[in-house]
């Protein structure tokens, strides 16, 4: 069974997100994880959210290559969550993962 499904029961694609762009997929994890794609005048993002601990936005020329990029993302952040966010806030290791996270998704 996936621990990710359609945030908000699938009912924000098509929606206006707050930068003004219509969200193309939306998704959730357990625990308390998002990742939305957006396409917006003049730009395309994904934008990923640990719930209190990180909000990292990327940006790209095409859907497609947002697309590509978003099942590797959301894989990454999967991985991440299932094997390091269980620690505690303060956690270094918790930042170390955020970290190399961002730094592969820059």
């Amino acid at each position: 069974m996936s621990s990710w499904f359609a945030f908000d029961n699938g009912r924000s694609i098509g929606k206006i997100s707050t930068e003004g762009g219509v969200i193309l997929r939306d998704e959730e994890h357990t625990k308390r994880v998002r990742i939305t794609l957006k396409r917006g005048s003049g730009y395309i993002s994904v934008s990923c959210n640990i719930y209190g601990r990180m909000d990292h936005t990327r940006f790209f020329g095409t859907v497609s290559e947002a697309q590509r990029e978003y099942i590797l993302m959301k894989s990454s952040l999967g991985n991440m969550i299932e094997n390091v966010l269980s620690a505690a806030p303060k956690d270094i290791q918790v930042w170390e993962a955020i970290s190399q996270f961002v730094r592969r998704f820059p």
